[in-house]
């Protein structure tokens, strides 16, 4: 006898700004950022949740480590949030307080642990996990790079998503480039890197960037009615992973080179940009849940 879809679901206690339920029988690993966030929450990338997201990945993996991997099932590993946007980027506040204080190493750690997440998220137990990316809201700078490390982009009408660093100076480089350009061309990722635009999830989708559109209040369920679409396919599915990896192979080393890249010009950053970057965190500040006009910031 087959358990039901809430006796299926093992929700994991250990996180509190990460929501992780395994659905075994679905097949599904759910990860939801921005668990409860308390008042004045900023639903960024800050340091816990970062390494709330590595310890999720790292748990995921050790248990499929544990089963057989001559079969040709296929977990789905859906990457969504609790907010009402999906991400804001980097803990911006973090980079000023860095930046000014001339803490180099410690800039460097911070985005090898966001590169390491969004490694993960491509490659995690090799071929054995397809990531899925929902996005119901606003998804800027980092945020737009946690979709686009995934396999599959899933966004509702109505989302924006784009690279603001430009605005303070500063260029996206926790994996823009290297996921980005396996989207569209080098050409057209190096324009979105440095044209500061926010594009709706419509403008994303005729583009090829956003794999698949839905109704506002949808994307959840799309994630789950895709994963159903997929059950029979686990095998081609693990093959086409291992042909992506094999054709436009992801690589740490490239990643981990691109970051260190990005932390010497942060660290390079002219007053005008650190204040430019600050007025931006005051923005979200004031208008946590509403993602701020950020031409009307800087």
């Amino acid at each position: 006898m087959s358990m039901s879809i809430v006796e299926s679901i093992n929700r994991d206690p250990s996180f509190s700004l990460i929501e992780h339920r395994t659905e075994a029988e679905a097949g599904i690993e759910w990860c939801y950022m921005h668990q409860n966030p308390r008042p004045g929450y900023r639903p960024c990338f800050s340091e816990p949740l970062l390494v709330e997201l590595r310890e999720c990945q790292r748990q995921i993996a050790a248990r499929m480590a544990n089963e057989p991997a001559s079969n040709g099932e296929i977990r789905h590993l859906v990457l969504a949030s609790k907010a009402d946007v999906f991400n804001l980027g980097g803990d911006l506040e973090l980079f000023s307080r860095l930046i000014r204080t001339g803490d180099r190493a410690r800039l460097l750690a911070y985005a090898q642990l966001c590169v390491s997440v969004a490694f993960h998220f491509a490659r995690l137990a090799d071929d054995r996990v397809h990531s899925v990316a929902v996005v119901q809201g606003d998804a800027l700078g980092g945020g737009f790079e946690a979709a686009l490390c995934c396999h599959t982009i899933i966004a509702e009408e109505g989302t924006g998503m784009g690279f603001p660093e430009v605005l303070f100076d500063l260029f996206p480089g926790m994996g823009a480039y290297t996921f980005l350009s396996r989207r569209v061309t080098p050409a057209q990722a190096e324009r979105m890197m440095l044209d500061g635009n926010i594009y709706s999830s419509e403008e994303l989708y005729r583009m090829g960037v956003v794999d698949m559109l839905v109704p506002r209040g949808e994307g959840l369920q799309a994630a789950r009615e895709l994963v159903r679409r997929r059950r029979r396919m686990g095998n081609a599915l693990r093959s086409l992973n291992t042909v992506r990896a094999t054709c436009n192979p992801v690589s740490l080393d490239e990643l981990m080179s691109v970051t260190a890249t990005w932390v010497d010009a942060a660290m390079r950053l002219s007053e005008r940009g650190l204040q430019n970057m600050e007025r931006l965190v005051r923005a979200q500040k004031r208008r946590v849940g509403d993602v701020p006009d950020l031409r009307q910031v800087v």
